[in-house]
């Protein structure tokens, strides 16, 4: 049975139930749950082979069918990196994202780094490496080129509480040997030394947007976790701690923890509707209340198109926490 299956259920745009225990309370995200999907068959071009291919989101429990860009269904508040991709008229997928049973009865999420191949003599011959990931937000398709892959990525939704963690339930595959590999679909498929890391990773921002659309933000809270050694069974209610404010002269701040410079940044829709970076330009003081909150699970924690082949992380039950 699922530690947070007898939550009593609250409706909310991100969280469906509230739990109090003495003087802790769980607000799990709606889906966070894995529960139920949304099965998508869709039909890959015939000079790539013509399969039929499945490709799943989180949702309410419904099957679709056909070739259309996915909508998220039933107030999903969640995205990932399973997409339907249309190059040069080709129609792709890629899913590295699944669910899973749990031991016991119920689901989970199941996210994997694998080896995407497209193959069309004369026309195609790719192999893009693809970490499977769970975000808070959208993804954008059809997916027209590897090309700057945040840009389509909304990441993030509207969120005004301070948690102090973020909680899950999770397990982590880690394969054999001390490598990685960078294969974006152009170019050769380069091995790196040094496995890469699963990661859990939750952003409180605080946004606003100028004159000419452009969004900005400062970073109200940080919580940044990496996963590296395989795990015997299921780690229950694990909490990546969130710190606020300025954290740049703490013991526990690392380098991935700061504010993500401009290359880096997320995007997010402007007012206007257009997809635009969303700028990182200073820390907020520990009470600022946040707009918008980024949750994000990954098989990998490195640059786009790197990570380590059959990494693998289960995740279920998300929930903030507070004290």
């Amino acid at each position: 049975m699922k530690t947070l299956s007898t939550y009593i259920l609250i409706a909310s745009a991100v969280v469906v139930s509230v739990f109090t225990a003495t003087a802790e309370t769980f607000e799990p995200l709606r889906y966070g749950d894995f529960e139920q999907w949304v099965t998508r068959d869709i039909h890959e071009s015939a000079v790539i082979g013509g399969k039929h291919k499945t490709v799943y989101a989180v949702g309410p429990q419904a099957k679709l069918t056909g070739n259309n860009p996915y909508i998220p269904q039933g107030g999903t508040p969640w995205a990932s990196s399973n997409v339907m991709a249309k190059v040069c008229g080709v129609v792709k997928t890629s899913n590295a994202v699944f669910p899973d049973t749990v031991a016991g009865g119920g689901r989970c999420a199941r996210l994997s780094t694998i080896l995407e191949e497209c193959k069309a003599i004369g026309i195609i011959n790719i192999k893009v490496l693809v970490a499977g990931s769970l975000f808070l937000g959208r993804m954008f398709e059809p997916i027209t080129s590897t090309s700057d892959p945040y840009s389509k990525m909304e990441m993030g939704v509207k969120y005004t509480k301070c948690p102090d963690a973020l909680c899950f339930d999770y397990k982590l595959y880690m394969p054999a040997g001390d490598t990685r590999i960078y294969s974006s679909g152009f170019g050769r498929k380069r091995t790196l030394q040094g496995h890469d890391n699963a990661e859990a990773l939750i952003l409180l921002q605080r946004r606003w947007e100028d004159a000419d659309g452009n969004l900005y933000a400062h970073r109200v809270g940080t919580g940044r976790e990496q996963f590296g050694t395989t795990t015997h069974g299921w780690q229950r209610r694990h909490l990546t701690p969130i710190h606020y404010g300025n954290i740049t002269g703490q013991s526990y701040f690392k380098p991935n923890m700061g504010l993500l410079d401009e290359e880096h940044s997320y995007y997010a829709r402007n007012s206007k509707g257009k997809m635009v970076p969303v700028r990182e330009v200073g820390w907020d003081a520990p009470g600022t209340a946040p707009t918008h909150v980024i949750v994000m699970f990954s098989a990998a924690s490195g640059e786009p198109y790197t990570g380590t082949l059959g990494l693998t992380m289960w995740v279920d039950n998300v929930a903030f926490y507070f004290k």
